[in-house]
């Protein structure tokens, strides 16, 4: 998907994120620290399209008016089959449900994103790490072993052009 919504993090999980993309790196296993875009940082995608109408864009930051919001930073997993991401989950509390939920409904339906952002499918995640190996994947979880779990903030929303690399601020 070429545009999205995301939120940003407080700079305390910030920083913990990229730690654990340092440590990642640090070990010689696929990690985000080797994106070096000055946009490229943490953050957890609400929703993503191949396009978003400018439009729409006063309603999203309604939408993300409540933030700041306190998250989990949760447990490491995996997705994927034979080609994995490595993630830190988020707790799904009703507050990121309903805030999710509400960016997906400014956007209106979208068949193509239906299955990864639609009501009930959405898992709330910060990408560690893509096209891992199962073994790199094992030794991943050896390198983030120990407790990274904590309570952070989500303190601000962007809107990504991944065709045009460019962000800019909702909230």
């Amino acid at each position: 998907m070429a545009q999205s919504v995301e939120l940003l993090l407080d700079d305390v999980s910030d920083a913990a994120i990229r730690a654990q993309w340092d440590a990642l790196a640090a070990a010689g296993l696929p990690s985000l620290a080797r994106q070096a875009a000055p946009s490229h940082r943490p953050h957890v995608t609400l929703a993503a399209r191949r396009s978003v109408d400018p439009a729409l864009e006063p309603g999203l930051a309604d939408a993300v008016d409540a933030l700041p919001l306190r998250v989990r930073i949760g447990a490491l997993a995996c997705f994927g089959r034979g080609s994995y991401v490595l993630v830190r989950v988020l707790a799904a509390s009703t507050a990121l449900l309903e805030l999710q939920a509400a960016v997906t409904a400014v956007l209106g339906p979208d068949p193509a994103t239906e299955h990864h952002f639609g009501t009930g499918r959405w898992t709330p995640h910060i990408t560690l790490a893509r096209r891992l190996t199962a073994d790199q994947v094992a030794a991943a979880l050896t390198v983030l072993s120990g407790p990274a779990e904590h309570d952070g903030r989500a303190v601000g929303c962007r809107r990504w052009d991944g065709d045009a690399r460019r962000e800019w601020l909702l909230m």
